[in-house]
């Protein structure tokens, strides 16, 4: 007979990378489980949490519960709802949080909450005494689909989003889908995007599947979720596996990213989020793909209805060409001074290309 001590989420998947692997935990009540697997890589009594206070009249309880079991205690900060705390003030606030309560080099900060979270909390991570361990616990979907896993952590200035910031990688990460219960629609449904990306760029029986379960995603019916969130994770693991720093084939993971990340910095970080933006930035890339990768225009078409289909935009905002081109140009991908762009030969296969010309992409960008 199996007891609440020998239960186990429901999935786990690897990240490899040598010393630094690490796995990802999936399931439905893995908050329960935080303190039996903190206590596999730690043995002290104490955790830092960072968190919102959204998320944390949510979630902070059910997880403070769950460590205590191991008898860990916490002690927690909490940032300002929203992309605007992803800032330099914020993450000092964060770091002098930390030496004021004398945190040692090998005690956990959580990251509990969405990217903003995530990426603030893992930056700091790094940074502190150089390093100290770092668990990501993802509450919204964009997070547990995408910026949890990876290692990346960064702020944003406001000449461009993510332009500050480094590779570190979690010890763990945390994913308990019962946090999506009390994810507003919109967030929700922006986490969409980064999950039709992975089908686009690496798995076209995967975005086949997206296709036929937009109902049941949409109404977050719970093995559908969860599916969708193991192959998006399994897909993003194999990549960054195979490039941990984005030296080569992890680049195919900002697939409507360059046009996204211009989106967002131009009209003000949280106007749009990250995921509408970046489904617009896919239509971009896709009506670009047709233009110089011969890319299909079913295929363009089939993209175009899923997004519609999730409640995903498809239109992007009236931005003069010259903003598009200055900011795409400060983009983190550019290389050489030549702007590069993840584009699609075929649903399920993306490339990187380095040689469109300026009259193209300003014929799309008008076009829009």
């Amino acid at each position: 007979m199996q007891t609440e001590r020998d239960k186990k989420p429901s999935t786990v998947l690897q990240v490899d990378l040598g010393a630094r692997s690490y796995p990802i935990h999936i399931g439905a009540d893995v908050f329960s489980e935080a303190g039996r697997l903190l206590r596999t890589v730690y043995s002290g009594q104490r955790a830092f949490v960072v968190t919102n206070p959204t998320v944390a009249s949510h979630h902070l309880v059910t997880l403070q519960q769950g460590l205590a079991a191991a008898g860990i205690s916490i002690e927690v900060w909490q940032v300002p709802d929203g992309e605007s705390a992803k800032n330099w003030e914020d993450l000092y606030k964060i770091l002098g949080w930390l030496l004021e309560s004398r945190a040692e080099r090998q005690t956990p900060l959580i990251a509990l909450g969405g990217g903003v979270v995530g990426d603030l909390a893992g930056l700091a991570a790094a940074l502190y005494q150089r390093g100290m361990p770092l668990i990501q616990v993802p509450t919204s979907l964009l997070a547990q689909v995408d910026s949890s896993v990876g290692g990346k952590t960064a702020v944003n200035h406001p000449l461009g989003k993510n332009m500050i910031g480094a590779f570190y990688q979690p010890q763990q990460v945390w994913i308990d889908t019962n946090t999506l219960s009390t994810l507003p629609p919109r967030e929700y449904v922006s986490g969409l995007a980064e999950v039709v990306k992975y089908g686009a760029i690496r798995d076209r029986a995967f975005f086949d599947w997206l296709e036929e379960n937009t109902e049941a995603l949409l109404t977050r019916e719970p093995a559908a979720v969860s599916h969708a969130i193991h192959e998006s994770c399994r897909i993003k693991a194999m990549i960054v596996a195979a490039d941990e720093r984005e030296s080569g084939e992890r680049a195919l993971l900002n697939l409507g990213h360059t046009f996204g990340h211009a989106i967002e910095t131009a009209l003000g970080y949280g106007q749009w989020l990250h995921g509408e933006a970046v489904a617009v930035g896919m239509v971009l890339a896709g009506r670009l793909s047709v233009a110089v990768c011969g890319f299909e225009k079913s295929e363009q078409q089939r993209l175009e209805r899923l997004l519609a289909a999730l409640g995903l935009p498809l239109a992007c905002p009236n931005l003069p060409l010259e903003t598009w081109m200055t900011l795409m140009a400060r983009d983190k991908k550019v290389a050489d001074g030549k702007m590069r762009f993840v584009l699609l030969e075929r649903l399920g296969r993306a490339v990187v290309r380095q040689d469109i010309g300026e009259d193209v992409l300003a014929q799309v960008l008008t076009q829009a």
